[in-house]
């Protein structure tokens, strides 16, 4: 899995562009309650350990100084990869995150995304039925939040559905992939997509090789982790939100995986 790709040696560094960007998320729809944000790449959700790195979490909290002081809270309800971008519900109550909780317990809380994956999958939809386990707990792991298929694990569901093959370079085959998780497990869709032969692209773990994922840690971004997974990050995007019977969000294809899809990169 490579493809020819121009690698711009004289662009900023990874770390100085984040910057620019990294607090560039939108609040789509607010109320008392709640409010949906639709997350940029590369923000953290969450902190994961004391220290200054931005995240989602704190934003918010800064955002919602008045409401907090007066009783409010910040309750990520869905979480998403620091790569991964699009919609998270927050609940701004106690009395919301409960509800938004038992929602989600009773799978009234459904969530799509669209994934661009490597070649041209021979079926329209799919659905992988497989359990998933942290790899660590069963063999020797490089990495310790890869997870992998096992028949011990949680149960895990992906309904698959193709929205589109396209090409790039004249010869590399990408798709556009709807994804529909039956289940919310530690990077479910991208380990079932890898496991239908069809990795998302960009993807430094589940990917043509887990070492590129040590490489970037090692290194950070360079032009050979470029020619080999073509994108900054794995191409994934929270699309759909809903509640049930209720309320329905939606968030388009973000600019750098819509440029990918028409060939802009």
């Amino acid at each position: 899995m490579t493809a020819e790709i121009k690698c711009d040696a004289h662009r900023a560094p990874l770390q100085i562009r984040l910057k620019i960007s990294i607090f560039d998320f939108k609040i789509i729809d607010e109320t008392e309650a709640y409010l949906v944000v639709d997350k940029p790449p590369f923000l953290l959700v969450h902190p994961t350990k004391p220290s200054s790195t931005p995240t989602l979490w704190k934003e918010l909290r800064d955002l919602l100084a008045f409401e907090i002081a007066n009783g409010g809270q910040v309750s990520i309800v869905n979480r998403l990869d620091r790569e991964t971008s699009g919609l998270v519900l927050v609940a701004k109550t106690s009395t919301a995150a409960r509800r938004f909780g038992l929602l989600m317990q009773q799978q009234r809380l459904k969530k799509e995304y669209l994934a661009i994956v490597w070649g041209w999958p021979d079926w329209e939809m799919k659905i992988v039925d497989a359990p998933l386990d942290r790899q660590g707990k069963h063999r020797q792991a490089a990495i310790w939040v890869k997870q992998m298929i096992h028949p011990t694990g949680a149960p895990a569901k992906t309904e698959f559905h193709v929205e589109r093959r396209f090409v790039r370079s004249t010869i590399e085959k990408f798709s556009l992939i709807r994804a529909i998780p039956h289940t919310g497990r530690t990077h479910q869709i991208r380990v079932h997509l890898a496991l239908t032969g069809h990795p998302i692209v960009g993807d430094k773990i589940y990917g043509p090789d887990e070492k590129l994922y040590l490489q970037f840690i090692e290194t950070g971004w360079t032009c050979d982790l470029e020619r080999h997974l073509l994108l900054r990050r794995h191409a994934l995007h929270a699309t759909k939100l809903a509640v049930d019977g209720e309320h329905e969000w939606t968030s388009p294809l973000p600019a750098d995986l819509a440029d990918f899809c028409n060939g802009g990169l």
